[in-house]
C-alpha cells in the first residue's frame, strides 16, 4: 500500500491547488505535513512545497503537476 504525505505551508495558494489536483486524482488518502516551524522539515523543503513524498518508495513529486502527471507517477510507484 502506498503511503502518500503531502508537505504544506499554511496559507499556501499552491498548496491549496495541489489539495484540489489529489482531490480530483481521487486519491484516496494521504496525510499532510505542514513544514512551518519545524527546521528540518523547512530546510529540506522550504520553497519546494507542495511536495508529495511516497513513504514506501522514497520518491517525490515536486510542484506543478497536474492530475495526469500525479496518476502516472502513482502508477509508476514500486509499492503501489
Amino acid at each position: 500500500m502506498t503511503i502518500l504525505t503531502l508537505f504544506q505551508r499554511d496559507d499556501c495558494h499552491l498548496c491549496d491547488l495541489a489539495l484540489a489536483v489529489l482531490a480530483q486524482a481521487r486519491v484516496p488518502d494521504f496525510d499532510s505535513v505542514f513544514i512551518d516551524g519545524d527546521q528540518a522539515l523547512e530546510a529540506a523543503y522550504g520553497d519546494r512545497v507542495p511536495v508529495l513524498r511516497d513513504e514506501a518508495g522514497a520518491r517525490e513529486l515536486g510542484w506543478p503537476f497536474d492530475v495526469a502527471t500525479l496518476q502516472a507517477w502513482l502508477a509508476a510507484s514500486p509499492s503501489g
